[in-house]
């Protein structure tokens, strides 16, 4: 099922242009200043509530002041095996600004189908994975979509209230970012590998194991930007403005639009 339409505010054009960048220009971050963010969002799977999920990142770009053309790629089922029909095509990423990843299908594992995702994103395609999408394809022997996703992760721990710590302060995607921020219940992911050219910019701790994982990370895949989150189970986490401030900032750091002149230091 394949949806395209705009999530931008009904506005007069003065503030229109205005409303495109207005989170990224409150710390003076932002990038290119064209009038929309072309977005493409795979979803579907297994195990969450998919049609809230995007309906609610939607609602939050709205809120956020950002406009924002979406085409819905819903499709797969609610399995954790089966093989899109949409990355068939060749070019099925080109003319977007930034692909979300928000699919949960863990039992694919054709490595061939793997790389019809993953070469777009290495030449270019920019990315923000989302929760399940860390264990999406974990049956395959291949390793090219977790270097894409800039972290392995194989297994999740239980749902609990999770303490962020902010590793990166001043990077543009955490300007703002209340450190020591309680999520709402979530899944805390066992990160086995950070990937070499992965950034980790906040950790949860386990309360099994006092172990520090990533929960917010950029990566650089080729020639692609992309920015992950473990986070995203609930749809309590899809409610609280702190996580949803978040995801937008990355969409947009991911997409070029949040540029890099803050130090990531």
């Amino acid at each position: 099922m394949y949806l395209r339409f705009s999530a931008a505010l009904i506005l007069t054009c003065i503030m229109f242009s205005c409303a495109a960048v207005s989170v990224a220009a409150e710390d003076g971050t932002t990038g290119k200043s064209n009038n929309s963010v072309n977005i493409l969002l795979i979803t579907s799977g297994c195990c969450h509530d998919y049609d809230f999920q995007t309906k609610a990142m939607q609602l939050a770009m709205e809120k956020q002041g950002v406009e924002a053309v979406w085409t819905v790629v819903n499709d797969g089922g609610t399995g954790t095996k089966a093989e899109i029909d949409y990355y068939n095509d060749p070019k099925w990423a080109d003319g977007f600004d930034v692909v979300i990843h928000n699919e949960c299908f863990a039992n694919t594992s054709s490595p061939d189908y793997i790389r019809r995702i993953t070469e777009p994103h290495r030449a270019g395609a920019n990315a923000v994975v989302i929760h399940c999408a860390m264990h999406t394809y974990r049956a395959a022997e291949v390793d090219d979509w977790r270097k894409f996703l800039g972290v392995t992760s194989r297994r999740h721990e239980h749902q609990s209230n999770y303490r962020v710590d902010v590793k990166k302060k001043n990077h543009p995607i955490m300007v703002g970012f209340p450190d020591g921020h309680i999520t709402a219940k979530d899944e805390l992911y066992v990160i086995e590998k950070v990937w070499p050219d992965t950034t980790v910019l906040a950790t949860s701790e386990s309360e099994k194991t006092g172990k520090d994982h990533p929960v917010f990370w950029v990566n650089q895949f080729g020639k692609a930007r992309v920015f992950g989150t473990t986070y995203g189970h609930s749809n309590g986490t899809f409610q609280d403005d702190v996580f949803l401030r978040t995801l937008t900032r990355g969409t947009l750091w991911a997409a070029g639009v949040l540029s890099d002149s803050v130090s990531a230091k």
